[in-house]
C-alpha cells in the first residue's frame, strides 16, 4: 500500500544516491526535490516547506568526520525548528548517531540502505513531522482564541418593536451559512450582534474570531487575514496562523469593511470566491471553512456607484443583509441596557448596585444618542463613577453632544479653557460631529490613528 511521506528534500552530493532515493520514493512521496549543493539550504527552507529532510552528513569539502552534516542541520533548525532531519552517511558509528539525535536530527540511516528499512524510517518521521504541525497550529489558534475571549462582550437583547423584528430575522438567518452584512451608525452593537448570530448558529460550539477592517495597514492585510511563514518579511520571526485559518470551522466577523482600500477588497474577494487562503512567504492553498460576517456604517451601495467599493464583492458579503436601528429610534430599550451596564461596573468597580431614578431614565429618554449604544454606555459608567448616591439623578449625566454643535461652515468657536485636555477633548468632539460620527474620517483630519482616536473617545467619554 502506498504511503504519503509529503515533499521530501534529499541532500547529498552523490548523483548516484540522489537518483536511487528518487527512483525509491517517488511512489510513497507527494514530492522528491533533490539539491547537490548544500549551499542552497537556506533558499530551499526559506522559500519552501518539506515534510521530510533527507541531509547526508559529509560533503566534498569534508569527507569522513560529518562537521558539514551538523553545520547544515544547525542552519536547517535555525530556520524551521519543527523540521524532520534524518540524517544519511557511508561512515557512521553509534557516536556520531548520538550527537545527531542530541543536535536535534529525528533519526540516522547508513548507506547503502535497505528500502524497507528507509521507508521505515521515513513514515515514522513522517507522522512526527504531522505532530509537530498539530501543535504548532494548535499553539497558535490557542493565542487567537485567547486574546479573542479577553475581548468578548456580552451579548444583549432589546425589547423595542425595531429590535423584536431584528432578532425574528436573526433567529431565521442563524440556523444557516449564509454571510451576513450589518449596516448601521458607529455604537449600534454590531459586533455584539455578529455574536448572537454566532451563538445561535449551529457553529456555536466554535471560535468566533473578529478582525478590525480599518484597523489593518496595506502592508500587514494578507499576513494578518492569510498569516506567514517565519522569514516571509523581515519581522516574520516565526510562522503565523492568519485570522481565516484561526476561524476555520466557526465564524469571521469583519468590521469596518468600508474601509478597504480598491487593491485590498481584490484580495478579500479572491480568497471568499476560492475558499482557500495562502500563507505569505508560501505557495501551499489551505482549505477554509468560515461563516462571514461583516459590518460596516459607510453606504457601500453607493460606494459602489462611485467605484469605490467592488459590487462584486459586495454581492459576495450580503447573501442576508440587516440594518441596525439607533438608539434614538429605541429608546424603550434604555432601562434593559442601563440595567446591564450599572450592574456591570458595580461588579467591576466594587461598588454597591445604582439604579435610575425615575426622573433620569426620563433625561435619558430626552437625548438623541449619536453615539447610540457605546455612548450610553460610556455615560453610565462615568455616573456609576462619579456619583455617591445609590439612585442616580438627571445632575449624574453629563453629555457631550448638549453642547452647541457646530456646521460644516461654521466658524470653530473660541475654546473657553486653555487645558491642554479640554482643548484636546474639544477637537475630537467637533471632528466627530463635522464627520457624523465616522471614525475613520474624523481620525484622518485630527491626525491620528483609528484606535488613537478610539482611546480619546472613551478618555473624554464621547
Amino acid at each position: 500500500m502506498e504511503q504519503n511521506l509529503g515533499r521530501i528534500l534529499v541532500i547529498d552530493d552523490n548523483e548516484d544516491v540522489l537518483f536511487s532515493a528518487k527512483m525509491l520514493l517517488r511512489k510513497y512521496a507527494k514530492e522528491v526535490v533533490m539539491e547537490k549543493n548544500p549551499k542552497k539550504i537556506p533558499f530551499l527552507v526559506s522559500n519552501e516547506e518539506f515534510d521530510i529532510i533527507l541531509l547526508d552528513m559529509n560533503f566534498s569539502q569534508d569527507i569522513t568526520s560529518g562537521q558539514e552534516g551538523f553545520f547544515w542541520l544547525k542552519e536547517i533548525l535555525k530556520y524551521d525548528p519543527s523540521a524532520v532531519v534524518v540524517m544519511i552517511t557511508a561512515f557512521g558509528d553509534v557516536e556520531m548517531a548520538v550527537r545527531a539525535l542530541k543536535e536535534g536530527a529525528t533519526d540516522f540511516v547508513l548507506k547503502p540502505w535497505q528500502n524497507e528499512k528507509l521507508l521505515a524510517t521515513l513514515t515514522a518521521a513522517s507522522k512526527l513531522r504531522h505532530s509537530y504541525k498539530e501543535v504548532n497550529q494548535l499553539r497558535q489558534v490557542n493565542r487567537t482564541l485567547t486574546a479573542e475571549l479577553q475581548n468578548q462582550q456580552p451579548v444583549i437583547t432589546g425589547e423595542s418593536q425595531a429590535m423584536r423584528s431584528l432578532f425574528s430575522i436573526i433567529d431565521k438567518v442563524a440556523r444557516t451559512d449564509a454571510d451576513i452584512l450589518l449596516l448601521g451608525e458607529n455604537g449600534t452593537g454590531k459586533e455584539v450582534i455578529a455574536r448572537t448570530i454566532h451563538q445561535r448558529s449551529s457553529r456555536a460550539d466554535k471560535v468566533f474570531v473578529t478582525v478590525d477592517m480599518g484597523a489593518i495597514t496595506e502592508t500587514l492585510f494578507e499576513s494578518e487575514l492569510f498569516g506567514h511563514k517565519k522569514g516571509a518579511f523581515t519581522d516574520a520571526k516565526e510562522d503565523r496562523v492568519g485570522r481565516f485559518e484561526a476561524a476555520n470551522g466557526g465564524t469571521l466577523f469583519l468590521d469596518e469593511i468600508g474601509n478597504l482600500s480598491p487593491a485590498l477588497q481584490s484580495k478579500l474577494l479572491t480568497v471568499l470566491q476560492r475558499r482557500e487562503i495562502i500563507r505569505v512567504g508560501t505557495n501551499k492553498p489551505i482549505p477554509i471553512d468560515v461563516r462571514l460576517i461583516c459590518a460596516t456604517n459607510m453606504p457601500l451601495k453607493e460606494m459602489v456607484q462611485r467605484h469605490e467599493f467592488r459590487q462584486d464583492l459586495l454581492y459576495r458579503i450580503n447573501t442576508v443583509e440587516l440594518n441596525l436601528p439607533p438608539l434614538r429610534e429605541r429608546l424603550e430599550d434604555i432601562p434593559l441596557f442601563a440595567d446591564h451596564y450599572l450592574q456591570t461596573y458595580a461588579t467591576k468597580y466594587k461598588q454597591p448596585l445604582k439604579r435610575l431614578s425615575d426622573a433620569a431614565l426620563a433625561k435619558l429618554r430626552r437625548y438623541t444618542w449619536p453615539g447610540n449604544v457605546r455612548e450610553l454606555q460610556h455615560v453610565l459608567e462615568r455616573a456609576s463613577i462619579m456619583s455617591d448616591n445609590r439612585e442616580l439623578q438627571p445632575d449624574d449625566f453629563f453629555f457631550i453632544s448638549e453642547e452647541p454643535t457646530l456646521s460644516a461652515n461654521a466658524p470653530a468657536a473660541v475654546p473657553n479653557s486653555q487645558n491642554l485636555e479640554d482643548l484636546e477633548r474639544q477637537a475630537v468632539q467637533r471632528a466627530m460631529q463635522l464627520h457624523e460620527g465616522n471614525v475613520s474620517k474624523a481620525a484622518k483630519e485630527l491626525g491620528l490613528s483609528r484606535g488613537a482616536l478610539y482611546r480619546r473617545l472613551e478618555k473624554y467619554a464621547l
